[in-house]
């Protein structure tokens, strides 16, 4: 290979590795760069205007299907829903930690702070402060909620919010090891 060769190589990977040049990029890459950044910007809405400010005017689809555990739910149920949890929780803030988003789909990793001071989805006022930490898989069409999975830690709330009986000390074992048990 000549030096006008590598010359030429050696600013070619230059040019492609600063972002210069991408191999096969197309006018659909950046379509599909920006609808992805759009669901991202949706879904983010759910918490920083939806639970944590009670405005809940994000887009979801007419047929969205939510789940939750082993049960579904429809747009009205967890509207509903997230309506209880600032009932419950007025100072009610969620943070987006993370979010990892591919064609159609958004993860998102959550983190919600707030004080039990008022009544909702059957928590009675506890004056106690919580955080817990969730995860939610959004699935988006046309720019619209369509479907959602979320899983967070309940059990976590629950133990934080003194609803829990807490388990029975176990007596301690007054029986002697005998001289010869192994």
């Amino acid at each position: 290979m000549n030096k006008c060769n590598i010359l030429l190589s050696a600013v070619a990977t230059i040019v492609v590795l600063s972002g210069g040049i991408l191999p096969e990029a197309n006018a659909s890459d950046s379509v599909r760069a920006e609808s992805v950044e759009f669901n991202k910007a949706v879904t983010r809405r759910v918490y920083e205007e939806g639970l944590s400010q009670g405005r809940f005017e994000v887009p979801y689809s007419a047929d969205f299907v939510g789940h939750g555990g082993r049960t579904t739910f429809t747009h009205a149920n967890g509207m509903a829903e997230a309506r209880g949890w600032r009932e419950a929780f007025p100072d009610l803030k969620v943070t987006v930690d993370k979010q990892v988003a591919e064609q159609d789909l958004v993860a998102v990793r959550w983190t919600a702070r707030g004080t039990n001071t008022g009544t909702g989805n059957g928590i009675p006022a506890t004056g106690r402060s919580v955080q817990i930490t969730g995860t939610t898989l959004f699935r988006m069409a046309d720019g619209h909620i369509a479907e959602e999975w979320t899983c967070a830690d309940s059990l976590g709330l629950m133990k934080q919010l003194g609803m829990l009986a807490t388990p029975a000390a176990t007596p301690a074992s007054n029986v002697s090891p005998s001289a010869g048990a192994p």
